[in-house]
């Protein structure tokens, strides 16, 4: 088993307020969003024991069940994988940090992608095979810091 810590939201539904505020503004999220399932729960990965080495992983332990803010910037996603960007928050002034080059969290893959794909929006968007758009202001939640 590979720990992982993460901040996890127990709740999809409760960014639909955002996604559907985003689909008033734009025909093409409207349009993307119309037939899909997305996933029911979320989370933004902080570091993989593998990528990032156990004392990485380690040093979130002082966070384990501490409520964390996160904030959702933009919404990228191509024909294959959905995400929201996230900025995360602090917890006693400490700012909890992602090993992850683009903290993010993944809503929705089509069939047979794995969420792990998401990784690759921002280089998609750079290429113009994926669409981001901004959300102002951004849409903040909390989450949970736990290890997965």
């Amino acid at each position: 088993m590979v720990i992982v810590p993460v901040v996890t939201h127990n709740e999809i539904k409760s960014l639909l307020p955002v996604i559907k505020q985003l689909c008033e503004k734009d025909p093409k999220i409207k349009a993307f969003f119309e037939d899909k399932d997305l996933q029911s729960k979320a989370h933004v990965t902080l570091a993989h024991k593998g990528a990032h080495g156990v004392a990485a992983v380690a040093k979130y332990g002082e966070y384990l069940k501490r409520d964390v803010p996160v904030g959702l910037t933009s919404l990228l996603f191509s024909d294959k994988v959905a995400a929201l960007e996230a900025s995360l928050g602090s917890v006693d002034g400490e700012t909890i940090s992602s090993k992850n080059e683009w903290p993010h969290v993944t809503i929705w893959t089509a069939p047979g992608v794995p969420p792990k794909e998401a990784n690759t929006l921002p280089e998609l968007v750079s290429e113009g095979k994926a669409i981001r758009i901004n959300i102002i202001p951004a849409f903040t939640i909390s989450g949970t810091l736990e290890f997965y």
